[in-house]
């Protein structure tokens, strides 16, 4: 059963994303001596916006948000998506499995799966490029002007998954109240908010399990 935002799940809501900031952000500056010298350039101006994202985030407690909480995917991503040959199968409904099974279980907005979606169409990219770099098939000449047509791609198919979710959920919505607001700008409230606090989940995990792709989710909370 959909449960409608309450200004006490707003503040839970932000609360929750500035207890994953603030470790992040010190895990960063702990291990910001063993980054490349190309990452830590990247992570630099990073570490001085901890607290513009607070401000960000804080957003969702401003003011009546008019959606809902319902079950998600949990954790969205191309990796998720399989092409069949005539249709597409999402897979894996248990959520991310480095969280607790009591968080993944929560219910939340479907705006955070929108987001998850998002980012790993920048992951797509920007992982393609940094394999190819690695890999000698991709010369540092090259890599600006790939830089830019990947960014193109980005925010294109982006845009154009942003604008069919948005458009079906209008014409299909469910019985119920509002999964997400009408608004646009409450909507671009909650989706900055998942987006930012993806991107900074992002930082964290890369960190621990993957340092050699961790300027994948800092070049893209730099981005936002």
């Amino acid at each position: 059963t959909p449960e409608p935002f309450t200004p006490f799940y707003q503040r839970s809501l932000f609360q929750s994303m500035r207890a994953l900031v603030g470790p992040t952000f010190e895990a960063l500056r702990k291990r910001f001596d063993t980054l490349p010298t190309a990452v830590q350039e990247e992570a630099r101006p990073l570490l001085s916006q901890e607290s513009t994202i607070l401000a960000r985030l804080r957003a969702v407690t401003a003011g009546t948000l008019p959606a809902a909480r319902i079950r998600i995917h949990g954790d969205y991503h191309l990796g998720q998506v399989l092409y069949t040959g005539g249709d597409f199968v999402i897979i894996d409904f248990e959520g991310e499995p480095v969280r607790p099974l009591s968080e993944r279980r929560l219910k939340r907005n479907p705006l955070r799966d929108v987001a998850g979606m998002l980012r790993s169409l920048h992951y797509a990219t920007a992982a393609a490029l940094i394999d190819r770099q690695n890999a000698g098939l991709l010369s540092d000449e090259a890599l600006p002007q790939l830089t830019r047509w990947a960014t193109w791609w980005q925010l294109w198919v982006s845009a154009q998954f942003l604008r069919a979710y948005l458009t079906t959920l209008a014409r299909e919505a469910p019985e119920g109240p509002p999964l997400i607001p009408a608004r646009r700008d409450q909507v671009q409230v909650l989706l900055d908010a998942f987006l930012l606090e993806k991107a900074v989940y992002e930082v964290g995990y890369e960190l621990s399990m993957r340092p050699s792709w961790v300027a994948i989710p800092i070049r893209g909370l730099r981005a936002l």
